[in-house]
């Protein structure tokens, strides 16, 4: 069986949506018209959403040049979306939907039934990359309401089981953390606070293994990392999670750590050095994290 590899996964992806998208008769010159909403000028998601935009772009290329779904071109509509606000998530999805868009592909929405609940109205098939747990639990309430709306990815919640589990796995390589105490950096928007809880239900599960430290709160943004890099290291945990997601902040806190750093810490950043622009920002402040 062949690999299944980002790129294939993609485009195996815009071709299912594509294909699913086909429900009535029509003339194979006709494209099939994907609505990709992607932020392009709030403070948040940006970059992250450009990635899935460039990646959806690419897949559409080479699906095209392979002759199309069934004889038909594949065509994208993009509009901006407000991604902190359901008005402006709304307004994104309703723009597409009433453009007259086959599908829907969305790298995510940071509040997602609204986006959800378009996209159930009208019918069309949505796939997203929502990383989230109320989706996946607005689909279990209702499987026939959201019937046509798929999730490419797995929870946040383990972005916090996960991480423990990791700790363990590299105990048992043979890492030995200073101490088994872990502090944790987190933000205030549901996505964070999920992944903060499941972090500390998998702390507490861990038969003594791991201790919740201290708990720390910012709020984005975050204008001065100074006072928590203290925090952080009058704490000493041998663990520490930044649970955060945007890579300018992280990048910031990178900087501003490696000023002062918590000596001997293991220190997680939570998805945003995912994105270039993190390594481009942090420079060589990004050494020796992980994430």
């Amino acid at each position: 069986m062949p690999s299944l590899n980002r790129r294939r996964f993609l485009m195996t992806s815009v071709a299912t949506v594509a294909a699913a998208s086909i429900t009535a008769p029509a003339f194979a010159a006709d494209p099939i018209l994907i609505g990709v909403p992607t932020a392009q000028s709030g403070p948040v998601g940006v970059a992250d959403q450009a990635d899935w935009l460039n990646g959806v772009t690419m897949a559409v290329e080479e699906i095209n040049a392979a002759g199309g779904v069934n004889g038909r071109m594949l065509e994208t509509k993009v509009v901006d979306i407000d991604l902190l606000t359901p008005e402006g998530t709304v307004a994104a999805f309703q723009s597409l939907v009433e453009g007259g868009v086959h599908a829907l592909a969305h790298s995510f929405a940071i509040i997602a039934q609204p986006a959800m609940d378009v996209a159930a109205s009208t019918g069309v098939p949505y796939l997203h990359g929502n990383t989230s747990q109320a989706s996946v639990d607005l689909v279990k309430a209702d499987p026939q309401k959201y019937r046509n709306i798929f999730e490419i990815d797995v929870p946040e919640t383990w972005y916090g089981a996960g991480f423990i589990k990791f700790l363990s796995n590299q105990k048992a390589a043979g890492w030995v953390p200073k101490n088994n105490r872990i502090d944790i950096v987190q933000e205030q928007i549901g996505y964070t606070q999920v992944i903060s809880k499941a972090t500390q239900a998998a702390i507490a599960a861990s038969g003594g293994e791991w201790e919740q430290g201290k708990i720390i709160d910012i709020q984005f943004p975050v204008q001065d990392w100074a006072p928590v890099v203290q925090a952080l290291k009058a704490s000493d945990a041998g663990v520490i999670m930044i649970d955060h997601w945007v890579a300018a902040e992280l990048a910031s806190f990178a900087q501003a750590y490696v000023l002062d750093p918590t000596p001997g810490a293991l220190v997680y950043l939570q998805y945003g050095p995912s994105q270039p622009e993190f390594l481009d920002l942090a420079g060589d402040a990004a050494e020796g994290f992980i994430w």
